[in-house]
């Protein structure tokens, strides 16, 4: 919809340019007729002069800022995954309506909204960028095209790809050999049925919004959050790294075995010899190929890209020509035979015919397969026992598909290494083989055969079932093509391996098939000699496809190294987050190099393969639990567009998996859960905190909620009791942490166990402290980070401290999980404060969390108490136990000396025994008690008489009295005195008015308005009424209803008066605190303070804490001050105190 702007001159002569999104001074108007002519936004605009160019005409300016949805890195809180910075100039078409107009940072018009997703395009951040970047020389970027691959070219055949490989070729036909067509079905099945499940929960994730490269890593990190993620997207790095030594290991062994076997470096001079000249020989070529391959990918990815259509060529016609082969093994089925000595298989490579003795020229001679057994070409020679004993029999190798051959092929024959291959429908004579028969030229298994092992083995034939989502950036319609290709390619696959298994084995011999190198039929390749035309092209096109899949396992793995360091939640991986200018992942490629190097040197393809199934099979695991996972919790965003999944099949393809793992190799298994735990373990502890919306956060907050209803039908039982803190914290005026150590002790207590809220209140109204309040809540995280406490934070902004107070002990937690404890800081500098709000608030959290039923632990000298890095030595934890208030005395040293800080502090109890009071007999029972809770501590019984009370107790109760009465008469702040004095000075006004109206009504009629001196006298009035009825209270002269005496006063003799009765009130007051005498109940209550004060610090003074109980605050609110000194006369002469205030119910038991 296209807008007509006009454009106004600011100053005369001065033109405005620019229309559109980079115009900031225009009027949009289609209703006007003067109009400039329209351009196109991006040109440039030149006013016509108006008709009034001296007028002034208001200008309307937006400031347009770009909607901020992203930071540049695609990010799952934008609708647009690839936002980046070039998005940031480019702003919304039109504005809100201007009832809106002040949210168009964060609330876009909807038409500019669906404007922007219609425009969006997302295009993988891979091979394809890289590849325009090498090409692009000029100083502009060549034009993104819109992604247009369809689902066959870009799902489909890429996956065919990707799952037809190495395992067809090399190994299908020695599986079904082994295990049987009945058992290889059966590890088809087991292992296609993996696959298909592991691409349902796949389609289902995948269609349920936007997948950017990093495919698998991608969809599995967002679905399970970042720890899952990072290690099951390393597991998936790993797997696709080793599956590029497989495909390597294969092209080797195709290179010196098939084509060009005289190539091989090492030579076997014995054949007990030629296993290890094999794996010197893998491992020299296999390096030399790796390092050429990298090389390749590193010089440019586009070179892999282009010949990718090249290798899918090659497998798809390796399998035509297999199909091709089997046809025409009806008709005329190829000549391969296999020389049979008894019934045991011949290496068919060093003699020419199949017999023990020819006749040249009327002459026996013996052949080149008689000097292999025997010790010399004469026929009187000495030869192996079971060479003489039977014959020399040929048997055709492929007998063709008409041919009856699959009825023996359909049982396993499973052997231990060094076992003849051997054809038990042939007879034999001489029976069971030497040790030796192995080294002599017999077909052997090189390896012990098992069904486990064939699992593992055939697996990684099935997987590259990722390939689609990997390319979900270059599809035209991801959502649509990537579950239809994914399964389509899987159920094509799965047609091509029952088909091969079924036609292999109705078509080849038994001993064949189990002859894994094809040494029966002179080296060719045995899946090449059903083929037609030529073995050749089963081998040159298996060579180029193991090439093919090397290659693209060494462009896939670096990017998706680099796709995690990129992320962030792995710290030490980010240096593989960079390349080369274009984004090439040198360091990546490197350390793939590096891994893949691990597995060429262990040089077997039958022992890597299984190594990638354990990576790949965790990898479809974590899939399956994503899907199950997500639809179960039924979160919102779960709306994927594939509505053919299920949770129970998710969950029975990730058992499938776990169950192939533990089939495949049960050791393997454990090494590779093992190595995911460590990295999840790992990131868990120092990766980067990413909140994706994934779904083990949705389990957490469902797992939560499940067990604060359960928490929320009883309260705990004694036995279950802990402290659930919550610390009331002080900031500066900078919003930090004024005790950190207040921390430091929570977490000494706690230990990680239980409930911790870190609560601290802000003075003022939310809308105005909204800044502050997060730079507290800030700065209280990073505190609780460092002092290792583990809990939540709770910032509370109130009108005043008080109430904001009261909010967090009422309201903090949540159902179950609420706080039982409070624990707060001794006002040390109650005394000095201005303010008597200070220590009224901290008198009034404790009636509070009395009221509440919450224990009250107050920390005196908190800066004082050690920090988590301490270590005490030598040492006590003193406990006064005066009064009995649940045992949170005892429990308190128990739980800190479970804390490396105190754990060699040593536990002392002391108790109080009065007058009447049997001390011996206490001293007893406690030892008993103690015994009975479990708790070893030294107990002492102090005995307090009751003294006399001193001078020093008398004369310090008077002080704190008169204290406490000067602070009152100075109570009242400027704005309360005038306050006071307003509302009098209305009282009066208000009579003198109404006297004045009753006595003389005519003359008030006829009398004009007041004045300013009316006003003063009306003033003065007043003060001479209060001063009159001060003096009547001084001298007790004051008489009841006498008549308020009228004077007119001067403004001199109104100041005069004014200081007069100050001095006056002063002098009063001053005598009055002479005269004053202390209240007894005070005196008794400080005699007691300092009294055990003195026993406290006589006993205790060297302790490292000293737990004490806390007296409660006084019923009436008049003696607050007092209280305060009482608990200071308590305290004194004590460094590290801790009082405790019990919540009124039992918190530890004699009970089991």
């Amino acid at each position: 919809m296209g807008e007509r702007f006009v454009v106004v001159p600011v100053d005369r002569g001065v033109a405005v340019a620019g229309v559109g999104a980079h115009s900031d001074a225009v009027v949009s108007d289609p209703a006007l007729d003067s109009v400039v002519e329209e351009k196109e936004a991006g040109e440039d605009s030149v006013c016509e002069p108006q008709e009034d160019p001296n007028a002034v005409v208001p200008i309307l300016k937006y400031n347009r800022e770009p909607n901020k949805y992203g930071d540049g890195v695609p990010k799952e809180n934008s609708p647009f995954i690839n936002n980046t910075d070039n998005d940031k100039g480019i702003n919304y078409d039109g504005t809100n309506m201007a009832l809106f107009e002040d949210e168009i940072e964060s609330n876009p018009m909807v038409s500019s909204l669906l404007n922007k997703l219609a425009n969006y395009t997302n295009l993988t951040q891979g091979a394809q960028e890289h590849e325009e970047a090498d090409n692009d020389e000029g100083p502009k970027k060549k034009e993104v095209k819109s992604p247009q691959m369809g689902t066959f070219m870009g799902v489909y055949l890429p996956c065919l790809q990707n799952i037809l490989g190495v395992i067809l070729f090399l190994r299908l036909t020695w599986i079904v050999g082994t295990a049987g067509i009945l058992e290889s079905l059966a590890i088809v099945c087991l292992c296609c049925s993996c696959t298909m499940l592991t691409a349902i929960s796949m389609s289902a994730i995948a269609t349920n919004g936007v997948v950017p490269a990093g495919g698998s890593y991608y969809m599995i990190s967002r679905s399970l959050g970042p720890e899952f993620g990072g290690a099951v997207g390393l597991c998936f790095y790993l797997g696709t790294t080793f599956a590029g030594s497989m495909y390597i290991l294969g092209t080797i062994e195709i290179l010196l075995t098939y084509i060009v076997p005289k190539a091989a470096i090492f030579v076997a001079e014995k054949k007990e010899d030629e296993v290890n000249a094999l794996l010197n020989n893998m491992r020299v070529y296999g390096t030399c190929c790796l390092a050429l391959m990298a090389v390749v990918v590193f010089v440019g990815v586009k070179y892999v890209n282009k010949l990718a259509l090249v290798f899918l060529a090659c497998v798809i016609l390796s399998i035509l020509a297999i199909y091709a082969g089997v046809i025409k093994t009806i008709f005329e089925p190829p000549d391969f035979p296999l020389c049979m000595l008894g019934n045991r298989t011949l290496e068919n490579q060093n003699f020419d015919s199949c017999l023990k003795t020819k006749v040249i020229d009327n002459l026996t001679v013996t052949t080149k397969l008689w000097n292999l057994f025997c010790d010399g070409p004469e026929l009187n020679a000495t030869c192996n026992d079971y060479f003489v004993l039977n014959n020399v029999t040929e048997v055709q190798g492929i007998p063709g598909l008409t041919s009856k051959v699959i009825s023996e092929n359909m049982w396993s024959v499973y052997g231990p290494l060094g076992k003849l291959v051997d054809d038990p429908k042939l007879a034999s004579v001489g029976g069971d083989a030497s040790a030796q028969d192995k080294y002599l030229p017999y077909v052997v298994n090189d390896i012990t055969t098992f069904f486990t092992l064939m699992v593992g083995i055939y697996f990684p034939s099935v997987t590259g079932i990722m390939a689609g989502s990997n390319r979900s950036g270059d599809l035209r319609d991801a959502q649509k093509s990537i579950p239809i290709g994914t399964i389509l390619a899987i159920a094509t696959t799965t047609f091509i391996y029952v088909t091969c298994v079924v036609l292999f084995g109705a078509c080849i011999e038994g001993v064949l098939l189990r002859d894994k190198f094809g040494d029966a039929v002179k080296g060719n390749l045995v899946i090449g000699t059903l083929s037609w035309p030529s073995p050749w092209v089963i081998v040159i096109g298996s060579f180029f496809s193991c090439c093919g899949a090397g290659l693209q396992s060494l462009t896939g793995a670096p990017r998706l190294l680099q796709a995690i360091a990129r992320d962030g939640i792995v710290p030490f991986l980010q240096v593989f987050g960079h390349g080369k200018a274009n984004g090439e992942p040198t360091w990546a490629l490197l350390l793939t190099a590096g891994i893949c190097e691990i597995g060429i040197l262990i040089a077997s393809l039958d022992a890597v393969a299984p190594i990638l199934s354990m990576f790949f099979l965790m990898c479809y695991l974590f899939v399956n639990l994503a899907c199950a996972l997500q639809t179960l919790l039924r979160t919102p965003n779960w709306r994927p567009r594939f509505k053919y999944y299920h949770w129970a099949l998710s969950f029975l393809g990730m058992s499938l998996c776990l169950a192939l793992m533990f089939i495949c190799s049960w050791y393997y298994a454990i090494v590779a859960m093992a190595i995911a735990t460590i990295i999840y373990k790992y990131i868990e502890y120092r990766g980067a905190e990413k909140e994706w919306g994934d779904g083990i956060r949705g389990l957490s907050l469902n797992a939560a909620r499940y067990a604060l209803i359960r928490l929320e039908e009883a309260p705990p039982h004694t036995k279950n009791w802990r402290p659930q803190l919550l610390v009331l914290l002080n900031l500066d005026s900078d919003q930090g942490v004024k005790h950190p150590r207040l921390l430091s002790l929570t977490t000494q207590m706690k230990a990680g166990k239980g409930l911790t809220i870190v609560g601290t209140v802000l003075e003022g109204t939310y809308l105005t402290k909204d800044t502050e309040s997060r730079k507290a809540e800030q700065n209280i995280k990073s505190a609780m980070s460092e002092e290792r406490t583990k809990g939540f934070c709770h910032v509370v902004v109130s009108s005043n401290l008080r109430d904001g107070v009261s909010h967090l002990i009422q309201s903090a937690g949540l159902g179950g999980m609420k706080h039982n404890t409070v624990l707060m800081a001794w006002p040390g500098i109650w005394r000095q404060a201005n303010d008597p709000q200070s220590w009224k608030n901290f008198i009034e959290t404790v009636r509070e969390s009395t009221a509440a039923h919450h224990a009250l632990l107050v920390a005196k000298n908190v800066d004082s108490f050690p920090t988590n890095r301490d270590r005490l030595g030598e040492g006590t934890i003193d406990v006064w136990w005066v009064v009995h208030d649940g045992g949170m005395l005892m429990l308190l040293p128990f739980l800190l000396r479970q804390h490396k800080v105190w754990r060699k502090c040593k536990m002392r109890i002391f108790t109080v025994a009065q007058m009447d009071d049997n001390s011996i007999q206490m001293k007893k029972d406690l030892q008993m008690f103690l015994y009975h809770l479990r708790l070893n501590a030294e107990v002492e019984v102090v005995e307090m008489h009751d003294n006399d009370i001193s001078a020093f107790t008398y004369e310090k109760t008077l002080v704190m009295e008169q204290r406490s009465q000067m602070l009152k008469q100075m109570q009242l702040s400027r704005t309360e005195r005038e306050r006071e004095i307003q509302s009098i000075t209305d009282e009066s006004r208000n009579s003198i008015r109404r006297k004045n109206q009753g006595a003389a009504p005519s003359t008030n009629r006829s009398r004009p308005p007041s004045t300013a001196e009316d006003t003063q006298e009306d003033e003065a009035q007043l003060i001479h009424d209060r001063n009159t009825a001060s003096h009547a209270a001084i001298n007790d002269k004051a008489e009841a209803g006498t008549d308020r005496v009228h004077m007119t006063w001067t403004k001199d003799k109104l100041f005069m008066e004014r200081n007069r009765n100050r001095e006056c009130n002063a002098s009063v007051a001053v005598c009055d605190l002479f005269n004053m005498k202390p209240n007894q109940s005070n005196v008794r209550r400080m005699h007691t303070a300092v009294k055990l004060n003195e026993v406290v610090v006589n006993k205790s003074q060297g302790a490292q804490l000293v737990l004490l109980n806390m007296p409660g605050p006084p019923t009436n609110r008049g003696g607050d001050e007092n209280y305060m000194e009482f608990l200071e006369a308590l305290l004194e002469g004590l460094n590290r105190v801790l009082l405790v205030r019990g919540c009124g119910r039992e918190v530890i038991t004699i009970y089991s």
